[in-house]
């Protein structure tokens, strides 16, 4: 049987959210001398960037200026902690 592992997530009005994880998991995406902690922050990175990225550019209808703004500024806070530019990553740009 597989354990569990348990990582914390804090907001900054001090709500606290932990999501359990197949115990090893994150290793299994870590690069040499990267922690499993940093691997579960660059998966929510990316998934919060696609989902953005999904909502703004792949949506029905007219997208509010400040979900563009909010978009833009993830696109900004993926590229930072990556290197590459979301587009590039995904392979497709607007």
């Amino acid at each position: 049987m597989v354990e569990t592992e348990t990582y914390t997530i804090e907001a900054p009005n001090g709500d606290i959210e932990e999501i359990e994880l197949p115990e090893g998991l994150a290793d299994v995406f870590t690069e040499q001398g990267e922690s499993p902690t940093a691997v579960v922050g660059d998966l929510l990175i990316q998934s919060f960037a696609q989902q953005a990225h999904g909502v703004v550019h792949h949506g029905q209808g007219d997208t509010p200026a400040d979900l563009e703004a909010l978009n833009e500024k993830m696109e900004e806070l993926f590229e930072e902690r990556f290197g590459v530019s979301l587009s590039e990553a995904m392979g497709h740009s607007h």
